[in-house]
């Protein structure tokens, strides 16, 4: 079975500063290592012998279908005003092919290789998220800042890649829906599932195995995380400095 894969290329509300500073208005246009960003993760899920078709969802659907070519299994569609808007109408679009993973636009450093060892773990998940591993991440590019989400045994931060099963995480999305102005301060996500769930990652009692599952055992699906192998995939491109550490990597001086 293939999965259709889902790459969010949106823009939030408002001017783009750091867009603006690479002389466009869409982050996704932005140009990495001499080319529109967006093409990036495009190219790495068409080289997964897993991804079937690759939809590219934006505001600007005209002009990022510009910078992606004519490749035959890649589609450009409208999004809506936010990550959890456009998931939800997903959900509910029965043109869509089920299972589907999404990344992101901003996703530079993504490869065909995470994108199969992340599907292979997912198989057997309704929703399984990907993460990186701080120690892993630290030893590839130290001193680094990321996002952590801290449990016990270690800290990750998210890969940005989602596989989701099929319509019935929509729910889930609902609950994200809550949470999405909040999506860099991953503690109030873990609260929305309750109190011991809160206390047994503030106080790192629960590995991040077990706060999943009772995540999933909360939203009566089967909820994991995937701990990739390769460090970058923990690295996107949100900010100048993230710009300027991607284009190092591919130039190999990182």
């Amino acid at each position: 079975m293939t999965t259709t894969a889902i790459v969010l290329a949106g823009s939030r509300p408002g001017r783009d500063s750091f867009a603006e500073a690479f002389g466009t208005d869409l982050k996704a246009l932005i140009p990495v290592a001499g080319e529109p960003m967006v093409k990036r993760p495009v190219r790495a899920l068409l080289a997964s012998g897993r991804i079937g078709r690759v939809i590219v969802l934006s505001q600007a659907p005209e002009r990022i279908a510009q910078a992606l070519g004519g490749d035959p299994r890649v589609t450009v569609g409208k999004s809506d005003a936010t990550i959890a808007g456009t998931m939800l109408a997903l959900c509910s679009d029965r043109s869509v092919d089920w299972p589907l993973l999404v990344t992101t636009a901003d996703h530079a450093l993504l490869d065909a290789a995470t994108v199969d060892e992340f599907l292979s773990a997912a198989d057997a998940a309704d929703i399984a998220i990907g993460v990186v591993e701080r120690d892993a991440l630290s030893r590839r590019l130290p001193g680094t800042k990321r996002t952590w989400l801290k449990f016990k045994g270690g800290a990750y931060t998210g890969a940005n890649l989602f596989a989701l099963r099929s319509p019935k995480v929509a729910p889930a999305i609902e609950l994200w829906r809550w949470a999405e102005q909040d999506r860099k301060k991953g503690w109030r996500l873990v609260a929305l599932f309750g109190p011991a769930i809160l206390l047994g990652s503030a106080l790192r009692l629960l590995s991040i195995d077990q706060v999943f599952a009772r995540v999933g055992r909360k939203l009566n699906l089967i909820v994991t995380a995937v701990v990739l192998t390769n460090p970058l995939a923990g690295v996107d491109v949100d900010k100048v400095e993230d710009h300027a550490l991607a284009e190092a990597i591919l130039g190999d001086r990182v």
